[in-house]
């Protein structure tokens, strides 16, 4: 890679970092884990909801195959808790990039 391709990356990256905080930090307060808590707390209790759901269905069927039911009962949690999770990765790649006000 040229040394022009390079400082052109190096822009774009800075060009990005300002534009997403410029329209990302103006939304939060300056962030605390204390904030990020309950973001935390949601997704720990969806996935141990759809663990416990998948548990319940192997205890309930363990010579068969699950029912249709609970199939969809279980992908509508699946569902739930990956988008949290993608939320959640949202939020750390913002914390990450800096887009994001912080402290301690």
């Amino acid at each position: 890679m040229t040394t022009q391709n390079r400082r052109l990356l190096i822009a774009i990256d800075a060009e990005i970092r300002d534009i997403n905080r410029e329209a990302i930090n103006p939304l939060f307060e300056e962030l605390k884990l204390a904030d990020l808590t309950p973001v935390i707390e949601l997704v720990a209790k969806t996935r141990a909801q759809y663990l416990r759901a998948l548990y319940d269905i192997a205890i309930k069927t363990p010579n068969g195959l699950p029912s249709a039911a609970d199939i969809k009962q279980l992908a509508e949690l699946r569902q739930v808790y990956e988008e949290l999770v993608k939320g959640t990765q949202a939020l750390e790649t913002a914390i990450e990039r800096e887009y994001l006000d912080v402290s301690k």
